[in-house]
């Protein structure tokens, strides 16, 4: 529907501003839709909560906070101010539980599914679990959004899809056997969606993304992924530990190209619907470089990490490079991975400090 009320001016995110953006933009201030963001207590969840309220949408959350934090709405609730808050909805519940899909999804035009329980290891370690989440989860939402009729449904897949697939760049059509419990779950979920496609007409895109970093990304716990890990050892004088040699590469992005994804995604045309498609920058930088570039970003800070890295055994169900080929998103989705990794660290370091500080003050 067409929005009929003024938001209070609020400054978008700075990827947002850019005029790459400018269209979509103008599709969201002037249409007002409503949105379900699974996982929105999460890091990516709450970034998508933050960015859609921002720009003048009706928001729902659902989050079990097995893995999201009550600290991230908070945040968001400060960043985008009471009215836009006004227009968030939160439905404590597990994707798991199908009524309580059913209701979190009913009259809601898109749906942003993030919830998952990530981490290869965590997966290692427990598979069962992981695939209960991660696959009857998936297909209880995922149902419930075909019987509710939703425009569009958009769900988080996974670069762990390519498995032991050697060539690089990453390409879509082109993928290996996974390495991982996980990497199996997400590849169950691109199934699922390409069946629901085929036999129910209900049309769904799956974003492969390849390691996320940014503002909410957990620091803490036995599973945070490495950028966050590392700033809190740095920034507490603790040993960074790598696994392997320190040469295993990947695709570092930053959350803003992220959330730019899933938005043009929801709003594609039907052309590009029931696809998966990579998001990441096409970037390859190894944990050694990682560990220099949050090095220099940190001694920006006036914070300098004279240690060296300790290195660890290999970790079982890693892929050894990981590379993504953006082409078919900038092409069909009109995709710009405005931040590489440098540019993304000077984005997101300020919020690491300011979350370590905030855990160290309270400690």
């Amino acid at each position: 529907m067409k929005r009929n009320e003024t938001a209070a001016h609020v400054d978008l995110p700075s990827w947002l501003q850019d005029e790459a953006q400018s269209g979509l933009r103008a599709t969201l201030k002037e249409n007002r839709y409503g949105w379900l963001v699974t996982g929105a207590a999460g890091f990516i969840g709450s970034n998508l909560v933050e960015t859609l309220l921002l720009l003048g949408q009706d928001v729902r959350g659902l989050d079990n906070f097995a893995t999201g934090h009550w600290r991230n709405l908070h945040e968001v609730r400060a960043r985008v101010g009471e009215t836009a808050w006004g227009r968030f909805v939160f439905h404590e519940a597990d994707i798991r539980d199908a009524r309580a899909c059913a209701q979190a999804v009913e009259g809601v035009d898109y749906v942003l599914h993030q919830a998952a329980l990530g981490s290869v290891p965590r997966s290692v370690k427990d598979p069962k679990t992981t695939n209960d989440v991660n696959v009857s989860g998936f297909l209880t939402m995922l149902d419930a959004a075909r019987v509710a009729g939703v425009r569009r449904f958009v769900y988080a897949a996974s670069s762990s899809t390519y498995g032991d697939e050697p060539n690089l760049p990453k390409r879509e059509e082109r993928i290996g056997n996974p390495l991982s419990p996980y990497a199996v779950t997400k590849l169950v979920n691109e199934l699922y969606a390409s069946v629901y496609s085929r036999t129910y007409d209900f049309h769904s895109i799956g974003l492969r993304y390849f390691n996320a970093f940014g503002p909410r990304q957990d620091p803490d716990g036995a599973y945070a992924a490495v950028i966050p890990k590392w700033i809190a050892a740095m920034l507490a004088g603790d040993d960074v530990q790598i696994n392997g040699d320190g040469e295993t590469s990947r695709d570092f992005c930053y959350v803003g190209n992220v959330v730019q994804a899933n938005l043009r995604a929801a709003l594609v045309g039907e052309r590009a619907a029931s696809e998966v498609y990579n998001v990441a920058v096409g970037g390859r930088t190894t944990l050694n470089d990682l560990f220099s570039i949050i090095q220099e970003g940190l001694a920006a800070h006036g914070i300098h990490y004279g240690k060296q890295p300790v290195y660890q055994p290999f970790r079982a169900g890693d892929v050894r490079h990981s590379q993504a080929d953006v082409t078919k998103a900038d092409r069909e989705l009109g995709f710009t991975g405005l931040f590489d990794l440098r540019q993304g660290m000077i984005e997101a370091l300020p919020w690491y400090l300011a979350f370590v500080a905030g855990e160290t003050a309270q400690a």
